[in-house]
């Protein structure tokens, strides 16, 4: 049996269950700030796993890339509840290795708007 989840919802899934993990090992309370350090420093992997569309925007032009041939790639998406537009770079593999920008938003239309508006 296959089972599909949508990205989007297996994100807060994610991090509803790093809350409870870190919860049990530091105690109640820990768990939401030790997550959202956990979430800043990763954080150009969670916005590419939980985007629900995304744009291919061209090569990145870097000099410091070491060789790697790396794209930057719109994408939308939903994170612990938060809707945003956000310019990931992106390796051959598909493997985020950066992130350029990325705006919060209002609403899923908002982060529509903004992810339409990304050149």
């Amino acid at each position: 049996m296959t089972v599909q989840v949508n990205i989007g919802v297996a994100a807060q899934q994610v991090l509803a269950k790093l809350v409870a993990g870190l919860e049990i090992e530091f105690g109640h309370g820990a768990g939401e700030a030790l997550a959202r350090r956990f979430l800043d420093a990763e954080e150009s992997d969670f916005v590419w796993d939980a985007r629900v569309c995304e744009r291919w925007l061209g090569a990145l032009d870097s000099e410091d890339d070491f060789g790697l041939e790396l794209d930057r790639i719109a994408v939308v998406g939903c994170m612990d509840g938060a809707w945003y537009a956000a310019v990931s770079i992106v390796d051959g593999d598909g493997q985020a290795q950066g992130l350029m920008a990325r705006r919060e938003c209002a609403s899923e239309g908002e982060a529509r708007e903004f992810y339409a508006a990304l050149r």
